[in-house]
């Protein structure tokens, strides 16, 4: 039987080598495509008996270009690397002179040693800079931001001083902990240190570039969107969310860069398994080219003495947790521990001592090897590019290199010190060394000006930030006539209002082509079909296909040259897609106005990450929440009703919000909103909820502008009101009703439009804050003040969301004030029924008005039960929001 077993086994090899000196025939001969192709149909016949081939997406772990493929790096390797060290120098002492003081600051080490060559190769060979307005668009990995500042000092852009104000931002103009733009707004150009939202918005920049290109608004050219991101970071939904996006989308300007130090901020990422394998697979499933960089070059000449594959074996099977003790561990344990696993491999090694296979250095750290894969990425075409590069984390830190703890590394010993010093051949003696001296060679030395030389060829340096560089001009008071006049005896929602202004201004001759609808997949629902056929869907395919609906008016329609972007059910996506083209004036030195419209429920809940990233980011542009408030989107359910969106946007400083209940508020906001954005050139965007409700839409009354815009203003007046309601959004036609219900009971009340309590509180902040500031002066009143003046009359104000929402301005009314809202979990039902339910309709709000004169001493005690038993009110109604 064993003789039987060793001539099937030979008989087994020589047919496998058989194939295989058939495969490299073909290679030699007709190349790498041909092979590829044959393989292909061999796959697809294999498919046909049931078997699912599972080589097809994830190769050996090697690096993906041969060594007789590399591109050939053309700069000074000594020079590059001695400016390379002294970065690594200044940034590790940058973090550790942060540290030596009590405030015990933080930052982090770890991620930039481990990244430092991947960031250099492109400084010098590949990121364009914005001398032509062209640059590359570079998403950098939030925690190398020390490398970065690192950098631009050598380049003369930061100072010593700006260096030590690292994470000092109160005193001084400090350098951010993180990309931050808001707080450096010439230097970063985007935020990604929340992770998981660098990669996804990097995807939509690079799909938005090509729709601008489209549109012939700005050229695409050459420029590509970087993404730096860490291995651990692809963890988070949003990094590989919107990677089908980019494959099918064929981005060929978009590259990922992912550091796979192979652990994450507690440990390995993937100690049982491979995460190069795993990214390897999903991406190139996406339609991805993906490009490995594992080893560097001094394994190549071991991988070459490797005839029968045994190494390459090894190499397949071992597990990140071990590549990471590989590193933390030394050369005698990599010798025992990989290389002992089999004699044939060992003895490939045999001249090596232990310090050298501890030396034998990962791709990522390698400069002509990520050079070459840079290279590759670059000049491909038809599909985006991701590099996986393998590091160590902690790259250069002596004890601590591949630690588990590395991530959190703020400080080291000075051993730790000095060996990094020793490694990086930095020119710093041991009596200086305690005093973490930043070095910087005079600008005239050889190192600094092959880096400025370097940079200038490349169009100028990088990270930088564009402010302004053009105003638009305003759309015609014409478009917003129509519905500041009103409607007449015409009833319509305010969604469908503001579409409808949003069309005519898709016209407009000043601004028209700059107006972007951006939509999940909810077109319909807000009435916006009839944009499918009047601009169009963008669509970088065109339309392919004979739409089903191709014989009615408002078809289907996708077109090159589309201008509304539908994004599919992917509220991450699309407000991805809305930040880049909300910051487009400073990137593309093209203001545009992007306006988002979403289910207000699946609005700021689901993305506010993002929407914190776009006010970091000094985007501009609108965000409409429709459908809005808890009690207007009746049948839908608890999932659907939003009453807490105003409270979300109201965290975000530059966002302004409001919640208007006609059309004629809306065009004054929307109006006032271009201008202040596009015109004045002020750092807000603007988030306004609709609804779906159809009812009256009024003129718009005399001299209530400067009041919508503020906030408040009276909408119905009273000669002599003994109580004061304030309504916002639908809920405003509940407080006019409750306003006749009152006046039928002989109580007189006036009616005012809260358009934003947001607003509001901003104000009121602001005028307390003076007074608080400046006792002596003379004190300033709040915009509330000023409009609820009489400390005698109460208020009773009633939204269609939280109470939380109106209580942001009790502390600026003297007068006793009532708050009604939608708290608690929201439910199926008919409109009126939920108002009920929530205690928001009319026969509520007039309910609490009775009570506060009840609670004044204006009623007696037979007087409000008399009113109660008149409006049915139910003591034992179960309450709203418990659960």
């Amino acid at each position: 039987m064993k003789d039987q077993s060793k001539k099937n086994n030979s008989v087994n090899d020589l047919e496998l080598k058989e194939w295989l000196d058939a495969l490299e025939n073909i290679i030699n001969e007709d190349g790498n495509n041909r092979a590829s192709f044959i393989l292909g149909k061999l796959a697809s016949k294999l498919t046909e008996s049931g078997t699912i081939p599972d080589f097809n997406l994830t190769t050996p772990f090697r690096n993906s270009i041969p060594v007789n493929e590399e591109a050939k790096m053309p700069g000074d390797l000594f020079m590059e690397r001695k400016i390379r060290s002294l970065i690594r120098w200044n940034a590790l002492v940058m973090v550790l002179r942060a540290n030596k003081s009590s405030d015990d600051l933080g930052g982090h080490i770890a991620t930039f040693s481990s990244s430092a060559t991947l960031y250099d190769i492109g400084f010098n060979y590949f990121f364009q800079g914005s001398k032509d307005s062209q640059e590359d668009l570079i998403y950098f990995q939030g925690h190398s931001s020390p490398g970065i500042y690192a950098r631009s000092f050598l380049e003369g852009y930061l100072s010593e001083d700006d260096l030590d104000n690292f994470r000092r931002e109160v005193d001084k103009p400090g350098i951010s902990s993180y990309p931050h733009p808001w707080l450096m707004p010439d230097y970063w150009q985007f935020p990604t240190v929340s992770m998981g939202l660098g990669p996804i918005m990097g995807i939509y920049q690079a799909n938005i570039m090509r729709y601008l290109s489209a549109r012939g608004l700005a050229p695409r050219n050459d420029r590509k969107v970087w993404v730096f991101c860490g291995d651990g970071e692809m963890d988070e939904p949003e990094s590989k969310g919107a990677i089908g996006l980019a494959g099918r989308e064929k981005l060929e300007n978009l590259i990922f860069v992912v550091n796979c130090n192979l652990q994450r901020l507690d440990g390995p990422v993937r100690g049982n398994n491979k995460i190069i394998h795993e990214l390897e697979r999903e991406f190139r499933g996406s339609g991805w080219n993906v490009i490995k960089v594992i080893w560097g070059r001094l394994w190549d000449p071991i991988f070459a003495r490797d005839k029968e594959d045994k190494l390459q074996e090894l190499m397949d099977a071992v597990v990140d947790g071990e590549l990471q003790n590989f590193k933390a561990k030394g050369g005698a344990y990599t010798r025992e521990k990989f290389f002992g696993q089999d004699p044939d491999v060992l003895e490939m090694v045999d001249d090596l001592t232990d310090e050298d296979i501890y030396k034998l250095n990962r791709g990522g750290h390698d400069p002509y090897k990520v050079y070459a894969a840079y290279h590759k990425a670059v000049n491909s075409k038809g599909a985006p590019t991701v590099i996986l590069a393998l590091t160590t984390k902690g790259y250069g830190t002596g004890s601590r290199e591949a630690d588990n703890t590395t991530h959190q590394v703020k400080k080291l010993t000075l051993e730790n010190i000095k060996s990094f010093r020793d490694k990086f051949d930095i020119p710093v003696t041991d009596k200086e060394i305690e005093k973490l001296p930043y070095v910087k060679p005079p600008k005239d030395s050889p190192e600094i000006q092959y880096l400025l030389k370097t940079r200038d060829g490349l169009g100028g340096p990088i990270p930088r930030r564009r402010d302004h560089t053009q105003k638009l001009s305003e759309p015609s008071d014409s478009i917003f006539q129509k519905f500041t006049q009103g409607f007449k005896d015409k009833e319509i929602s305010s969604t469908m209002s503001f579409v409808r202004m949003m069309t005519d201004i898709l016209k407009d001759k000043n601004i028209g082509e700059r107006i972007v609808p951006i939509v999940p997949d909810e077109a319909r629902t807000f009435g916006m079909e009839g944009l499918f056929r009047q601009i169009g869907i963008y669509s970088s395919e065109g339309q392919k296909y004979k739409p089903e609906d191709a014989d009615q008016v408002m078809w289907y329609k996708e077109s090159k040259d589309g201008v509304m972007l539908e994004e599919g059910i992917n509220e991450a996506g699309a407000f991805s897609a809305w930040i880049a083209l909300a910051t487009a004036y400073s990137n593309y030195n093209i203001p545009m106005i992007p306006i988002y419209l979403f289910y207000s429920m699946f609005g700021f809940q689901r993305i506010h990450d993002l929407a914190w990233a776009a006010g970091d980011s000094q985007a501009k542009g609108f965000l409409i929440g429709a459908t809005s408030g808890r009690t207007t989107l009746n049948g839908e359910g608890l999932q659907h009703q939003d009453g807490h969106s105003h409270i979300f946007s109201s965290t975000i400083p530059n966002c302004r919000s409001y919640d208007p209940a006609y059309a004629y508020e809306l065009a004054v906001i929307f109006k006032d909103g271009i201008k202040k954005m596009f015109v004045d050139l002020e750092n807000y965007y603007y988030y306004i909820t609709v609804t779906n409700e159809n009812y009256l839409q009024p003129a718009q009354p005399k001299d209530s502008e400067e009041g919508i815009i503020k906030g408040l203003y009276k909408l119905n007046n009273h000669s002599d009101p003994q109580v004061t309601l304030i309504g916002s959004g639908s809920i405003l036609n509940e407080s006019i009703k409750a306003q006749k219900i009152l006046d039928s009971f002989g109580i007189g009340s006036d009616v005012w439009s809260a358009t934003s309590f947001n607003m509001l509180r901003k104000d009121g902040m602001e005028k307390e804050r003076f007074n608080e500031l400046n006792p002596t002066s003379k004190q300033q009143q709040t915009y509330v003040e000023e409009c609820l003046s009489n400390s005698e009359i109460p208020v009773v104000a009633a939204t269609d969301y939280m109470r939380a929402y109106p209580e942001q301005i009790r502390g600026f009314i003297k007068a006793p004030y009532y708050t009604l809202g939608t708290d608690g979990y929201g439910r199926s039902d008919s409109r009126q029924k939920l108002r009920e339910f929530f205690e928001v309709d009319a026969t509520s709000i007039a309910r609490i008005a009775i009570y506060s004169l009840f609670q004044k001493g204006d009623l007696n005690k037979k007087q409000i039960t008399a009113f109660y038993k008149k409006l049915k009110v139910n003591p034992s109604k179960p309450n709203p929001w418990e659960v």
